[in-house]
């Protein structure tokens, strides 16, 4: 090989190397290997009586929003409140009800109800705090806010600052005398800006087909890029395996299926998991990918057919995943299969973004090199393997 022939490799290998560092410094650097999680979004529902009440509950991480910690940290330990968090998160339920009683008072005078064009002060009447779990999914909480409403409103507005969460918001009108209630959409509500308003002079039409599907397609895809580190190192473990895209495909869509069907009969209560088996089964699926990668051949076709096999098992795990958060964001009564169809194609156009982005850094440009699988294949599989068994580790332990 002569000297230009060396430094072209030289080179080659250390752009490939840099654009490899740089796409999983970015991936592990957004959630370190650390005890920390991500805050889930608030869940708020509004119910409106024509006897003249309303009732609010408020489902959140009171840990969270005590800390300061919001939708800015994709990681709680990224906050300089990290430290108090974990304390009150491992707070027996008793404890921290008594921390929370100092911050009621700022709760109720920064969030708010607006009949018309006019600001009700809220009034907390319960707290329910559950005893604290499996410490790496945040425990949720249950606040209940009531208060009288005059019964010529036509219409209400909500506000929940986003230094505590962001929040999803439906509202319900209430008969209880005919027994008939109708509940609105969800509005999803980032940036800090209160909900569009909630009609009260008509009966609510629910949400359109595609409204149903723009929301539920865009929770999918929330739940993967950026929400879903997870999911993401898995699918990159996929992508390692083989550039050659029958098998590549046959991975996504083995994955895709097997995920579909336990989200499916997870929503349906059909199959429950607890979160303190999963959580740590997902972490070692994605070391078990990796270093599956790493030992796999590219003339090992038997050991390839094999991972169609394995990757559909891991699939009904992250599945149950994913049941997770959609149950938290709840599901229209009226559209069921609709937004279950829409949330898994929100999941799949995920997985398929990150799957061209990794093509895009790496792929396209360094795939057709011999020294691709030295370079790329095992140095990049090693990484992911080591943070699949160290979370596995820190989802058992802590």
């Amino acid at each position: 090989m002569n000297h230009l022939s060396i430094l072209s490799f030289s080179l080659q290998l250390r752009s490939a190397l840099k654009t490899l560092t740089t796409l999983l410094a970015g991936l592990l650097v957004y959630s370190p290997l650390t005890f920390g999680d991500i805050v889930k979004p608030a869940l708020i529902e509004i119910s409106i009586y024509n006897s003249g009440h309303y009732r609010i509950e408020l489902r959140v991480s009171i840990e969270a929003m005590m800390t300061g910690i919001d939708a800015r940290y994709k990681n709680t330990q990224d906050s300089p409140n990290a430290e108090a968090y974990d304390r009150l998160r491992a707070m027996p339920a008793e404890q921290l009800a008594l921390e929370f009683e100092s911050f009621k008072s700022r709760l109720t005078s920064e969030a708010y109800l607006k009949f018309d064009d006019k600001k009700t002060h809220l009034q907390i009447a319960e707290v329910n705090i559950p005893e604290p779990g499996y410490l790496k999914v945040p425990r949720t909480s249950l606040i209940i806010m009531q208060g009288q409403v005059d019964k010529d409103v036509e219409k209400v507005i909500w506000y929940y600052p986003q230094s505590f969460a962001d929040n999803a918001v439906r509202l319900r009108q209430v008969d209880k005398e005919k027994q008939k209630w109708h509940w609105s959409g969800w509005q999803w509500l980032r940036k800090d800006k209160p909900s569009e308003p909630f009609s009260l002079s008509e009966v609510f039409n629910p949400p359109t087909l595609l409204e149903t599907i723009k929301t539920y397609t865009g929770a999918g895809f929330d739940h993967i890029l950026p929400k879903g580190l997870d999911h993401i190192l898995f699918i990159l473990g996929i992508f390692l395996l083989s550039l050659k895209m029958r098998p590549l495909l046959w991975q996504v869509t083995m994955f895709t299926l097997a995920h579909s069907i336990t989200l499916s009969l997870s929503m349906l209560n059909i199959i429950s998991l607890p979160s303190n088996i999963v959580e740590p089964l997902i972490a070692l699926s994605i070391a078990y990918i990796a270093i599956e990668n790493i030992f796999i051949k590219d003339h090992d076709e038997k050991a390839r057919n094999s991972r169609l096999a394995i990757v559909f098992a891991f699939g009904l795990l992250h599945g149950l995943g994913f049941a997770s958060m959609l149950a938290d964001f709840g599901m229209p009564d009226n559209a069921f299969a609709t937004a279950l169809i829409s949330f898994n194609v929100g999941v799949e156009l995920g997985q398929l973004f990150v799957i061209a982005l990794a093509f895009i850094a790496v792929g396209f440009w360094f795939g057709k090199k011999q020294w691709y699988r030295q370079a790329i294949i095992i140095p990049c599989s090693a990484m992911i393997a080591l943070t699949g068994l160290y979370w596995t580790y820190d989802r058992i332990v802590f």
